[in-house]
């Protein structure tokens, strides 16, 4: 199996040993354990499986010395799935308040479950990362870019956790595996979720609705359920890390779209699986939503390794007009506009957009230079 270089990784070993335990955040199957592991090996850490009962037992309502003796005398401790542990917040806070030498990395596969229980036990006393699904640059990194070229349409289609990007004429049945035995039984543990049907609807429509502006009316209406309700769900899925929502920038100008956002997958292959079409571009009637959602998808797992802070947004008029990606700097002096298109053809920006924010930089992107 190969192992790839992931960008987090150079981020995660500079906080290493700061005084401080470092979280890791993202879904099952993107790489967490066998990145802990890695960093375990090279540090001589302990790793522990915190689904394990034993490891469990040990870690729930003990005191720090009582952890301290299982854990051991290592000086980086690793927690796969902390999450598991009752109070587990309270069990970290000991630790690092009465061993600050030793280093610990806790993992978790959704930030609704991990960080409801370490965020106030924890306040100042963390660093927080998450991993997504290969990114483009770490699929550079690990063969070149002609080769990357070469695969586009392949992630585009099947996405990009690593299993997948690996396999062969097994990667649909190994996309099937991973929406269904690992992306619903995360989010199924979660005790808001309670109808698993539901929730399996919800997500088939907003699969369907890539890169269209999102009402949640609409939705309840389709799957039979209240506004309110598809709210909570798509609050879930979002901090599952399976999908994000972009804002519509507006100035108040009348003629733009204030209310109704939009939602993304970060991962192609989960979104094709979910509507169950795995055709290629060519033959496909979504081929320019599906290039879109992989484009800005890439664009927010970049923001999120490199930390960026500024805001992100997509714009739109009653009228259609329309930028895919907006980026905004300087609170509001400068805006970077970015348009997806599968082909290299000409696009101007919108003159409304050009008057309201005192810009001209659009790049369109394509296949040809993403």
């Amino acid at each position: 199996m190969q192992i790839y270089k992931r960008t987090v990784e150079e981020h995660l070993i500079k906080h290493l040993f700061k005084g401080k335990i470092i979280i890791l955040y993202g879904p099952r199957q993107v790489g967490k354990t066998t990145l802990v592991k890695k960093i375990a090996r090279e540090y001589d850490g302990a790793y522990f499986l915190c689904e394990e009962p034993d490891v469990n037992t040990a870690l729930t309502n003990k005191t720090s010395t009582e952890m301290k003796a299982f854990l051991g005398n290592k000086k980086l401790i690793i927690l796969d799935e902390a999450q598991k542990v009752h109070n587990v917040g309270t069990s970290l806070k000991l630790l690092i308040d009465n061993f600050p030498d030793v280093q610990i990395i806790a993992t978790g596969s959704s930030s609704f479950d991990l960080a409801n229980k370490v965020n106030e036990p924890l306040t100042g006393r963390n660093y927080e990362f998450t991993m997504y699904p290969l990114s483009i640059s770490e699929l550079v990194a690990s063969s070149s870019i002609l080769e990357t070229k070469r695969l586009l349409e392949n992630h585009i289609i099947y996405g990009s956790y690593p299993e997948i990007v690996g396999a062969g004429e097994n990667r649909v049945e190994l996309l099937e595996k991973i929406t269904n035995d690992y992306l619903y039984k995360d989010i199924l543990s979660y005790g808001g979720i309670k109808k698993p049907y539901l929730l399996q609807k919800i997500l088939k429509a907003l699969a369907l609705q890539v890169g269209g502006q999102v009402s949640y009316s609409e939705i309840a209406k389709t799957v039979g359920a209240n506004r309110q309700t598809v709210s909570n769900y798509v609050d879930v899925l979002e901090k599952a890390f399976i999908i994000f929502r972009l804002h519509p920038l507006t100035s108040r100008q009348r003629d733009e779209i204030k209310h109704l956002h939009k939602i993304y997958f970060y991962d192609n292959g989960i979104l094709n699986t979910l509507i169950q079409n795995y055709n290629f571009l060519e033959s496909r009637s979504d081929a320019g939503f599906l290039f879109e959602n992989f484009y800005i998808a890439e664009k927010m797992k970049k923001r999120k390794y490199i930390q960026e802070l500024n805001s992100v947004y997509f714009w739109r008029t009653k009228n259609g007009q329309e930028i895919d990606f907006v980026e905004e700097y300087e609170g509001g002096k400068e805006y970077r506009a970015y348009e997806c298109k599968l082909s290299d053809k000409s696009v101007k920006l919108p003159t409304l957009f050009k008057e309201t924010y005192a810009t001209s930089k659009l790049k369109v992107i394509s296949k040809t230079n993403i």
